[in-house]
């Protein structure tokens, strides 16, 4: 099995395989509109428009189930991340990335790479105080801990990294490139 065996909704219900993004590198992200790490949307455009015509995409797949901080329609996000950050990858359909209802892909992802702390930090240090409320087993689970988990997908396919929502956006850009 490889990430091309899977397949993503856009926002309009259209069914897309991710076997149309063969030989490129992949960012997929689990994102959120009214998060603490939204302005990450910024840095993903950066990131974006400096590697797209090299080989580069980012699948983005709102995602509600953390603290209920996507709540709006597939619209309004598209609506909010092309205003407020000027996005010009596509905003796929709004999907659970965790439990019984969580996409295919999003389950292959976590078998590949699991969760392996949020590094150092007062982000890292918050995110995990906060987790341990939520779940006092979070560590040992490769379960998604929140919106902005990042997946980096190399050109044959490998899921080469994870970086969690507190990992600095250069680590993330240095590992796109060195693919790249």
């Amino acid at each position: 099995m490889s990430v091309y065996d899977y397949s993503v909704k856009t926002s309009k219900g259209e069914e897309i395989s991710l076997k149309n993004y063969e030989g490129k590198v992949l960012l997929i992200v689990n994102t959120a509109t009214g998060c603490g790490f939204t302005p990450q949307y910024k840095d993903l455009e950066a990131l974006y428009e400096a590697n797209h015509d090299k080989g580069f995409d980012i699948i983005d797949v709102p995602c509600n189930q953390f603290a209920g901080q996507t709540p709006g329609t597939d619209e309004e996000i598209h609506e909010f991340c092309t205003l407020k950050y000027n996005t010009q990858f596509p905003q796929m359909k709004k999907s659970d990335v965790n439990g019984e209802n969580q996409l295919p892909l999003f389950a292959y992802l976590k078998s590949q790479k699991g969760f392996e702390g949020f590094g150092h930090g007062p982000a890292a240090l918050a995110m995990g105080v906060m987790l341990k409320k939520i779940d006092k087993d979070y560590k040992n689970n490769p379960d998604i801990k929140w919106n902005f988990t990042k997946f980096v997908v190399d050109r044959q396919g490998n899921v080469v990294a994870r970086f969690e929502p507190t990992a600095s956006m250069k680590d993330v850009a240095a590992c796109v490139e060195k693919l790249l």
